[in-house]
């Protein structure tokens, strides 16, 4: 078992991985560095090799594949999880290792917007999206979470092998930030120094269409992870529409006796049922999720025997 093992996932970083893994080996001398090569095409595996990092190989494409694949496969007191690109500083490693170590923290995040995010960043449209999804997570789940989206992370062995792995893309920064939220697992913020890819290194972000998984993964894991708020919502709306369109009928009716418009009042009698079915329906999922709250903690307890059976070892 790892002390400190350093995760690195690349897909096509030979301009800047050797230095990545130079720069982590300089400041954790004790750690172990492990490059995961996703399909590049490219010298990466090659260059990281020969800088000293373990290089293994994930052929499913996707960030998110990548991690469960390094979850699954490595056992450390302490993860560091960071980007190929060389655009988060070594430097900070070594504090949020400390935190995890020894302050018992589940999951440090490498704050960028707190620094140099904003100026470095050259792309006004990630600017807005981080802040929108900062802003957005923080309401909906009560969390004070300083950058959702970061790359540069450290977590505990707790945190690793009971998070489960379900987006296959860059949503799963989100995914991680909202599990460790709802899991009221132990968060810690490091502000870090943000700067932005050397000339020649290309970034595998698409604004517009990982903007939009990254949406979706918010609205999918608030309905899982917040039922009762989720369906309530949606029921009220449906509500407030069905007893907008029946207020004017049943005035109608109140003045003539008659309902002309009676297909509109079935309609509007459907519409408030299905309202009341979501409510029922989030009411009953919400009590689900406390069940499965408890159950989460046994498979916490649990890992915490895996941990000392992998020192053992």
């Amino acid at each position: 078992m790892d002390t400190i093992a350093v995760l690195i996932p690349c897909y096509n970083e030979e301009k800047t991985v050797e230095k990545v893994v130079r720069d982590f080996k300089a400041v954790l001398p004790r750690a172990t560095i492990y490059v995961y090569d996703n399909n590049s095409s490219d010298r990466t595996s090659e260059l990281a090799e020969a800088a000293g990092a373990v290089v293994r190989h994930e052929y499913q494409q996707g960030k998110g594949n990548v991690l469960r694949r390094m979850f699954r496969e490595i056992d450390a007191e302490c993860y560091i999880l960071v980007d190929g690109d060389d655009t988060y500083p070594a430097e900070s490693a070594p504090e949020m290792a400390r935190l995890v170590l020894e302050h018992q923290a589940d999951m440090v995040v490498g704050d960028r917007l707190s620094s140099t995010y904003f100026t470095e960043n050259k792309r006004p449209f990630h600017n807005f999206g981080n802040s929108l999804v900062r802003a957005s997570i923080n309401r909906l789940f009560g969390a004070h979470i300083r950058d959702i989206m970061t790359g540069y992370r450290a977590f505990s062995f707790e945190f690793v092998k009971t998070f489960p792995v379900l987006s296959r893309g860059f949503e799963i920064e989100t995914e991680m930030s909202i599990h460790a939220v709802q899991r009221n697992m132990q968060v810690e913020n490091v502000v870090i120094d943000y700067r932005d890819r050397p000339a020649g290194s290309v970034s595998k972000l698409n604004t517009y269409s990982d903007g939009l998984k990254v949406l979706g993964t918010i609205a999918r894991l608030y309905k899982n992870y917040r039922p009762f708020g989720f369906f309530t919502v949606i029921a009220a709306v449906l509500a407030l529409i069905a007893v907008g369109f029946m207020v004017p009928v049943f005035a109608e009716y109140l003045s003539t006796g008659l309902v002309p418009r009676f297909p509109t009042l079935i309609v509007c009698g459907f519409v408030l049922i299905a309202a009341l079915l979501l409510f029922v329906a989030g009411v009953i999922l919400s009590s689900l999720l406390s069940k499965d709250k408890r159950d989460f903690e046994f498979h916490l307890q649990q890992a915490a025997v895996w941990k000392r059976d992998a020192r053992r070892h």
